[in-house]
């Protein structure tokens, strides 16, 4: 299940980060892509959270089996962990993502220019931060399922 539902994270954590950069630097675009930030800022950390407890499912048969080396459970130990941030990373760009949204619904400049900014930065850090740590997890599920150890 892992292997497949993995593919949406892959898919939707990205367009958040994307989109939820944009919606905050670009005000004049807020009332055409508002819709589908929102939507993302629901999606992409649920898409994170099943992919990550699936993941955890996977770990523990494959500990209950006995089938992992000690390098391979350290593989599989980070990239469990890269899984955790990314999720609480992903979750924490959506509900701030979904914030500016239903501020900004009705009138994209609606905020004062200095908070304007701040929600905009602190986006672009956890848009970053996520797409950054979906990398990582990604590369090291990567290595523990076809790397030799």
């Amino acid at each position: 299940m892992h292997v497949l539902v993995l593919h949406a994270a892959v898919i939707f954590v990205p367009l958040l980060a994307l989109g939820a950069i944009v919606y905050g630097f670009a005000a004049a675009l807020r009332p055409r892509i508002g819709w589908a930030v929102a939507l993302l800022a629901v999606v992409a950390p649920v898409a994170a959270l099943i992919t990550k407890l699936s993941g955890t499912e996977f770990y523990n048969r494959l500990l209950s089996a006995e089938s992992v080396s000690p390098k391979g459970k350290e593989i599989l130990d980070g990239h469990m962990s890269n899984g955790t941030t990314t999720f609480w990373l992903t979750l924490a760009l959506g509900v701030l993502s979904l914030i500016l949204v239903v501020l900004t619904a009705r009138n994209p400049r609606a905020l004062p220019k200095i908070v304007d900014l701040a929600f905009a930065v602190v986006l672009l850090v956890l848009g970053g931060l996520s797409a950054w740590y979906l990398y990582e997890t990604g590369d090291s599920g990567a290595t523990a399922v076809w790397g030799t150890y």
